[in-house]
């Protein structure tokens, strides 16, 4: 302002040294982050060199320091802002005392440099929030991704058993029965055509369940999947069975009761894999199926007496299947040789009480 506006006659000109000092009082603040004490300190050691040596119409004013003290409250550790605070204080109270030694300009100068140390704390609560918010949105963003991730594994490892056991019960059945039927045509030619209309069936039925399934993955958005089959439609499937030579029997004992779909659900594939790891591996004879009601509990049990472990062992991801759709609710799985070591027994427990299977 003094190049702009005269000075009064009994004021110091002013110099470009005193206006080189001022603004050498500044040039500190560009390192604050780094080094905030050691910026503060070079500030109070400029100002005090300036008064001392100059004290010209440069018009040192505290603006460069607040700026400091306020970056050391904002950024430093706790002993250090106590040490700096009361140095600052005890700086605060020489320099008045030595320019007027006023109890008022003592007061402010104090409440100037804490209002500025309160707004450094102020910022840092502030950054800390933030800091506290994003890291949870992150975190809740990385737990989301990993929660669809991880549905979307569960959901192709179902579709993947529904299709396995789809399939190769189906092409299971159409190959026992094609296998039969040029035997059939020769000795018993209306077996021969009830042989091809059961793999005309079974084609028609497993067609019918992968559209079902494959237009659930076509659509876009989400719809209500198609019934899936349940305990009803065991009669059904053990009638295709039959027609491919085993005699089957089948009994439902204990208190019968209606169970949750997806419960059903895996009772019917577990019996229908079962079934085709009898059909392809077995070469059993007879099967016998057989559900326990049970209080709490629904035991699934299918005994053949086919060529035991050693030929029926091999179902492949079959086996697996059953277990991990036990395990699914809460159940076992238990496989290996029939009654007396004879055949094989593939034999499942799944819970159905409400409280076991919610958990």
């Amino acid at each position: 302002m003094p190049f702009v506006v005269p000075r009064s006659p009994e004021l110091p000109a002013a110099t470009w040294g005193s206006y080189g000092m001022t603004t050498l009082a500044v040039v500190p603040l560009i390192w604050r982050r780094r080094a905030p004490v050691a910026v503060l300190a070079a500030i109070v050691l400029i100002g005090g060199v300036y008064k001392v040596a100059l004290d010209g119409p440069g018009q040192p004013l505290p603006y460069a320091g607040l700026i400091a003290f306020y970056t050391v409250a904002l950024q430093c550790a706790p002993r250090v802002r106590v040490a700096v605070g009361l140095a600052t204080v005890a700086a605060v109270a020489l320099s008045v005392g030595w320019k007027t030694g006023t109890a008022r300009e003592l007061l402010f100068t104090l409440f100037v440099s804490a209002a500025a140390y309160a707004l450094g704390r102020l910022q840092y609560t502030r950054q800390a929030y933030t800091e506290a918010v994003e890291a949870r949105a992150a975190e809740l963003e990385r737990a989301n991704r990993i929660e669809a991730e991880q549905a979307a594994a569960r959901e192709r490892a179902r579709i993947a058993r529904e299709m396995h056991d789809i399939l190769s019960h189906a092409v299971s059945i159409m190959i026992v029965q094609a296998e039969a039927g040029p035997v059939a045509v020769r000795r018993a030619p209306e077996r021969a055509e009830a042989a091809f209309e059961a793999i005309a069936e079974t084609g028609r039925d497993a067609m019918a369940q992968l559209r079902a399934m494959l237009g659930v993955l076509r659509t876009a958005e989400a719809s209500p999947r198609s019934p899936q089959p349940g305990v009803a439609e065991l009669r059904e499937l053990l009638e295709r069975v039959r027609a491919s030579g085993p005699r089957v029997s089948y009994e439902r004992t204990g208190s019968v009761r209606e169970l949750p779909a997806a419960l059903e659900a895996t009772v019917h594939r577990v019996v229908q894999e079962a079934l085709t790891n009898v059909v392809k591996h077995a070469g059993a004879s007879a099967v016998d199926v057989r559900l326990e009601y049970g209080a709490e509990s629904l035991t699934v049990t299918v005994t053949d007496d086919g060529r035991g472990p050693g030929g029926s062992s091999s179902g492949g991801h079959g086996l697996i299947g059953i277990r991990e759709r036990a395990a699914a609710h809460g159940g076992t799985a238990q496989t290996g040789p029939g009654p007396d070591g004879r055949g094989y027994a593939v034999r499942v427990v799944l819970v159905t009480s409400p409280q076991e299977v919610g958990t």
